[in-house]
């Protein structure tokens, strides 16, 4: 399988620098063990990463395909990215999202002017195919698409360029378009650079396939138990591959975990963190000894948690 190469990535960066935002490395005195920084993808003006690979993907398509529009499918952060996106480029957007998808998210995404489908979690995937095969319309994928991959590469530029010396990277997985594209850039700058994935214990079908060397699928049910509601989808052939070729490790971590992570996050960092961003921190605080030891880059995914569920994290 041909993987994205560092030209792809470095491309991508020339596409979207004028509408995704260069997020800081925020170094964090209070960290125990490793030094660690965080790369504060929540800062992004729609509160996540995912507006990186939207933006290439649509700015990659030929003039008549983008002023057809696109369809994506969704629970939340690559629902937003696309809409806002398409906003960008005067094109119309279908959203399929999950029925169970934060109030915040779906709001949001109504708010760049996408036309919003919800269905049951199972159906999401099929609703959008269908929707762009009845309309026209390009699916723009989260994941399993070389552009979406390219551009959440270009994290990985970022890290590298601002710290050179930079040790360890953590990485939320999921779907796998982050984690590749990030291993991606991060492998071709600087080979030495540990890449450590980072997944719930309740949804660790990447944990489990990369032990047995080939993807495995959990049903849906299974995966939705996690509160990550970011990391609910699995791998597809072409992330996996791509997890396969440069991740070092990976490390589960439990719900507890992740809502402490989230804590620590909003009250040592200052940050606001959804659950599935906070993942990459919550291995470095409850794992440390299953990573390797070094300056350690957490890449924190996302900032889009509904405000009572952020709430009730915060007072336990």
């Amino acid at each position: 399988m041909n993987l994205v190469t560092i030209e792809e990535i470095r491309a991508a960066a020339g596409r979207i620098g004028a509408h995704a935002l260069r997020t800081p490395l925020l170094p964090q005195p209070w960290a125990t063990g490793s030094p660690l920084w965080l790369k504060a993808e929540s800062l992004q003006e729609i509160g996540a990463f995912k507006i990186r690979g939207a933006f290439n993907a649509i700015a990659s398509l030929d003039e008549p395909a983008r002023t057809r529009g696109v369809v994506a499918y969704s629970s939340g952060n690559h629902a937003q990215a696309v809409a806002f996106a398409a906003k960008q480029f005067g094109i119309p957007a279908v959203i399929v999202v999950p029925d169970v998808t934060p109030r915040i998210k779906v709001e949001a995404t109504a708010a760049h002017g996408a036309e919003i489908v919800e269905v049951p979690i199972g159906e999401r995937e099929s609703r959008a195919y269908e929707i762009a095969r009845e309309r026209g319309l390009t699916l723009i994928p989260p994941f399993d698409h070389r552009d979406v991959i390219a551009g959440q590469g270009t994290i990985g530029l970022e890290i590298v360029e601002d710290l050179p010396e930079v040790e360890v990277v953590l990485i939320p997985v999921s779907g796998g378009g982050l984690a590749s594209g990030i291993a991606t850039a991060v492998k071709a700058l600087k080979p030495s650079v540990k890449v450590f994935l980072a997944e719930p214990e309740l949804a660790a079908d990447t944990a489990e396939g990369l032990r047995a060397g080939a993807r495995v699928d959990w049903t849906m049910d299974r995966r939705a138990r996690t509160i990550a509601d970011g990391l609910r989808s699995q791998p597809s052939e072409l992330t996996f591959a791509h997890l396969k070729a440069h991740a070092d490790g990976i490390v589960t971590v439990s719900e507890n975990e992740i809502r402490e992570a989230v804590r620590t996050i909003a009250h040592k960092a200052r940050l606001i963190s959804e659950t599935s961003g906070a993942v990459g921190v919550a291995a470095h605080l409850f794992h440390a000894d299953e990573l390797p030891q070094g300056r350690t880059v957490a890449v924190l995914s996302g900032g889009n948690v509904d405000p009572e569920q952020l709430a009730e994290l915060l007072r336990l």
